[in-house]
């Protein structure tokens, strides 16, 4: 089972996400979520992949202009995977 954290900036975006986009972030994740357990790559649809500007850092699409940005950490549990959010929103998360 995957772990995750989030980071001061991921709460506060998410915050401001309309209920709506929320909802679309957690069913992708969900998916996400889905794949890790499954100890497969996550599907295409997501857009998982390295976000260039920043090392060890992954972007993840969740709706045509719904981005987040993640990395993945060591989790306190052997053999499962952690993952750290740091933001959430649209294409402008990308300028921060």
């Amino acid at each position: 089972m995957p772990t995750y954290e989030q980071t001061e900036e991921f709460l506060h975006d998410l915050e401001r996400l309309t209920p709506e986009q929320q909802r679309r972030f957690r069913s992708a994740v969900r998916k996400f979520i889905a794949d890790l357990k499954a100890g497969r790559p996550p599907r295409p649809g997501l857009g998982v992949k390295g976000f260039k500007s920043r090392e060890g850092v992954f972007e993840f699409h969740w709706a045509p202009d719904g981005r987040a940005l993640f990395r993945y950490g060591s989790s306190p549990h052997p053999g499962e995977v952690l993952v750290i959010w740091l933001s959430v929103g649209s294409h402008d998360i990308y300028e921060r």
